[in-house]
């Protein structure tokens, strides 16, 4: 149990997580603005305006960064690890939600008539570059406010 306690007093750990938490409260006042009204729905989904993913790994990457320096492998660890979550976020699943989409529409045209009762594939899977970029500069942002003076 003591070890819990240890992991609660990880600054950069706790820095990411709130980077993460902003960035999907901030989807829910993207939606406001956009639709005008509110859906919490987008608190728990993936995909929309920033990526909660970018701000996760570049705040997790500037706060190892700030600790333990630049030039360390910890760093280099961890810029890496962002640079292939956000690769990932607006490249693979962009692609899988986009062929979600398509195939999605495959089967309302050809089957629209027929007893067929398979669910909707998910076709927000991913991120555009513009809302990883925007996560990621919200994610390096935090952490720099969140920094603690050493």
């Amino acid at each position: 149990m003591q070890d819990i306690s240890h992991i609660l007093d990880n600054h950069v750990l706790l820095v990411a997580l709130i980077a993460c938490i902003i960035a999907q409260v901030l989807k829910v006042v993207v939606e406001l603005v956009r639709h005008g009204k509110v859906n919490f729905r987008t608190l728990v989904e993936t995909g929309g305006m920033p990526s909660a993913h970018s701000a996760l790994v570049t705040s997790l990457a500037f706060g190892v960064g700030q600790t333990v320096g630049w030039e360390t492998s910890e760093f280099a660890i961890a810029i890496i690890f962002a640079v292939i979550v956000m690769y990932d976020a607006a490249g693979v699943r962009q692609a899988a939600g986009k062929q979600a989409r398509l195939l999605n529409q495959i089967v309302d045209e050809l089957f629209h008539d027929s007893s067929i009762n398979e669910d909707r594939l998910k076709e927000l899977l991913g991120h555009t570059p513009v809302q990883v970029f925007a996560g990621s500069l919200l994610g390096a942002a935090i952490s720099w406010l969140a920094s603690p003076a050493y």
